[in-house]
C-alpha cells in the first residue's frame, strides 16, 4: 500500500494496536545467546489517537535504526532485544507499564519515550517512585519548575524551547499581535503559562483561541480583527482541520505549528491551500547532507516504505544516542552500570547532530523552522 494511503487510513480510524504492533512485527525478536542474556531497551509509546500519528513515525525512526544496530554486530557482538509497551495516554496505563519494566531486570534503559506528555508523566513517575532506570531520549521532554529527574537525559529542544524560538523570529520582524490557537483545554493548560511569559519577554501582545465545537468552524468564525499570524498548539490532524477553516477567509493568514506537526502528512491531509504553515523542527531537515541524515534516509529506504520526515529522523536519532553511549559498555551490563554511563556521560556529536549541556542537562538548542507552500512544497 503506497505511504500516504497507509497514512490516511492511519488518521481516519484504524485501531492502534493494529498499527504500531504491525511495525513492531517488522523485526523478529532477538533471542537470548550463549554468552549470556539479551540486554533489553523499552520504548514507552502513547497510542492514544490524539497521540498516534507522532508516535507511530517516531517508533519507525527508532526500528529503524535498532535493526542497523544490531546488523552491524549489536553490542560488543551481542544483539539487543528492542521491546516497544503501549499506553493510552492514562497515568494508569502507564503506571503498569513502568512496573512491568521494574520486574524485566534484562531492561536495561528507556528510550525514545512518546508523545509529549507520556514523556513528562514517566519522568514525574520516575521522579516519585519509578525504578533506577536511565529515561533517554523522549519525545519530547515536559519542562519542569523542579529541579531535573537524574534519570532522564533528553536531547531535542522542548516545546518552550520551540515557542521561544517562533515568538523570537516574529518579534525580529516587527511582529506586535499573534493569535494563539489551542487544539483542546488540554494543550491550554499545559503551554499557556510558558507562552504568556515568553511572549510578556518579547513585548508581544497575544490574542487566545479555544473551540467550543470544531476547530474549523473556528477558523471560519475570525474577522478582520483576528491576528494575521496564528501560532496552532496541537497536533496535524487538528492543524489539517483548522487550515480547512481557513479556506473561505478574505485575509491571507500565516499558521506556525511545532515539532509534532508533519507538514508532509498535513499536505497529504488537505491542508487549505492559500494559507501557508511553518513549523519548528528540533532535528535538521530530512534533506540535509550531514552523516547521520544521510544514514537515516538509506537505512529507512532499505527497511521501511515510508518517506523520510522529521519525526522519524527523530525516533532514529534518540536510538542512535542511546547506541552511542551503550557502546562504551560491556554487553553484560547492568540497568544501574547503563544509568551511570548515561549520567556520566559529555557532550556528543551524533554525526552532525550535537547533543550538548545547558544547566546540567542534555539538551539540543536545535530548533528551526520549515514551511508548507501554497503549491504543496517543504521548504527549509
Amino acid at each position: 500500500m503506497p505511504a500516504s494511503a497507509t497514512r490516511r487510513r492511519l488518521l481516519l480510524g484504524i485501531p492502534a494496536s493494529a498499527l504500531l504492533g504491525a511495525i513492531s512485527a517488522r523485526s523478529q525478536p532477538v533471542r537470548a545467546t550463549a554468552a549470556g542474556r539479551t540486554p533489553e531497551i523499552v520504548q514507552i509509546v502513547d497510542s492514544s489517537p490524539g497521540q498516534l500519528d507522532v508516535s507511530r513515525d517516531f517508533l519507525i525512526g527508532s526500528r529503524a535504526a535498532w535493526q542497523e544496530f544490531n546488523a552491524r554486530g549489536g553490542l560488543r557482538g551481542r544483539p539487543v532485544q528492542h521491546t516497544v509497551v503501549e499506553v493510552d495516554g492514562s497515568p494508569g496505563s502507564l503506571r503498569q507499564a513502568v512496573d512491568q519494566v521494574r520486574l524485566q531486570p534484562a531492561s536495561v534503559a528507556l528510550c525514545g519515550t512518546c508523545g509529549d506528555r507520556t514523556a513528562g508523566l514517566l519522568e514525574q513517575l520516575l521522579r516519585q517512585d519509578g525504578p533506577e532506570i536511565a529515561h533517554v531520549a523522549p519525545w519530547l521532554h515536559q519542562d519542569q519548575a523542579t529541579a531535573p529527574e537524574q534519570r532522564t537525559f533528553p536531547i531535542f529542544a522542548s516545546r518552550r524551547e520551540q515557542i521561544a524560538h517562533a515568538l523570537k523570529s516574529l518579534s525580529v520582524i516587527g511582529v506586535a499581535e499573534l493569535g494563539v490557537v489551542y487544539a483542546s483545554p488540554q494543550e491550554q493548560s499545559l503551554y499557556q503559562t510558558d507562552l504568556s511569559r515568553i511572549a510578556a519577554d518579547l513585548q508581544l501582545r497575544i490574542v487566545t483561541y479555544l473551540p467550543t465545537d470544531s476547530l474549523q468552524q473556528l477558523a471560519q468564525r475570525f474577522g478582520p480583527r483576528t491576528p494575521a499570524i496564528l501560532l496552532f498548539i496541537g497536533g496535524t490532524p487538528e492543524l489539517a482541520q483548522f487550515t480547512q477553516g481557513l479556506e473561505q477567509q478574505d485575509r491571507q493568514r500565516y499558521v506556525i505549528g511545532l515539532a509534532d506537526v508533519n507538514l508532509q502528512t498535513l499536505n497529504q491531509l488537505g491542508a487549505a491551500r492559500n494559507t501557508p504553515v511553518i513549523a519548528t523542527q528540533v532535528v535538521p531537515m530530512v534533506n540535509a547532507g550531514l552523516p547521520i541524515v544521510r544514514a537515516y534516509r538509506e537505512t529507512m529506504a532499505r527497511l521501511f516504505d515510508e518517506p523520510p520526515n522529521p519525526l522519524s529522523l527523530s525516533g532514529y536519532i534518540a536510538a542512535r544516542y542511546a547506541q552511542d553511549v551503550l557502546q562504551q559498555l560491556d554487553a553484560g551490563a547492568t540497568r544501574a552500570q547503563v544509568l551511570q554511563a548515561f549520567q556520566k556521560s559529555g557532550a556528543r556529536d551524533l554525526g552532525g547532530f550535537r547533543v550538548a549541556f545547558q544547566a546540567q542537562r542534555r539538551v539540543s538548542a536545535y530548533v528551526t523552522q520549515s514551511m508548507l507552500s501554497a503549491d504543496g512544497r517543504i521548504l527549509g
